[in-house]
Parts: structure tokens; sequence; C-alpha cells
């Protein structure tokens, strides 16, 4: 009787420590899958408003591009249109793509040297 005891509590404890693996590993492919790739993409993003000065161009979560005319703590002053004349304060996290001034000089060279060859 008491084998028969033992050989229960051992197949009992077998499988609690088997399902904790099971579930280590669940929470671990979520971990890779889906929680690394946003916290480093929070941290590129991050970095690019970190860096943005006055006179880059962006992109905004609408899909309106304009150039930085003023940078505050949290706020930017974009100028949208090519009068000039529309400038409208948004908060930096609605900036999602910032090209800076040299970025476009180069693509352009890049580009008319391979249209020369």
């Amino acid at each position: 009787m008491g084998l028969l005891l033992t050989s229960e509590a051992a197949t009992s404890t077998q499988s609690i420590v088997s399902m904790v693996v099971v579930y280590a590993a669940v929470i671990a492919v979520f971990y890779f899958l889906f929680m690394r790739p946003q916290r480093k993409e929070q941290k590129q993003k991050a970095q690019v408003l970190a860096a943005l000065a006055v006179g880059d161009s962006v992109r905004t979560t609408g899909g309106f591009i304009g150039t930085v005319i003023d940078i505050n703590d949290d706020m930017v002053i974009v100028e949208f249109g090519n009068n000039k004349n529309c400038r409208i304060p948004m908060v930096k996290e609605a900036i999602v793509e910032v090209e800076k001034p040299e970025d476009a000089v180069a693509t352009a060279n890049d580009t008319s040297d391979s249209k020369k060859k």
C-alpha cells in the first residue's frame, strides 16, 4: 500500500513540474514574440523624438507631412503646406517619422547619380 501512495505522489509531482515547464515556455514565447519587439520599437521611437530638431521634415499619425519650426518639452509646432501659413502645435508622440534635411539631400543625390549611369 505504501508503494502505491509513493508512486501516486511522484506522478502528481511530475505532472505539476511538467505543467510549470509548459507555462514557462508559453510565457517565454509570448515575451520574445510580442513584448520584446514592442519595447525595442518604443526605445527607437524615443531616440528619434529625442533627436528631433528645428527644420526636420516629419510625418504625423494623421498622415500630414510638415516641417518642425519650434520644439518645447512635449509639444512641437509643425508648419504644413506650400504657403507656410498653417502652423499647428502638437504633442511629440503624434510624430511617426522624421527625416533630417541632410538625409533628404543625400537621398536626392543618390537618385540623381543612379539616373546618370
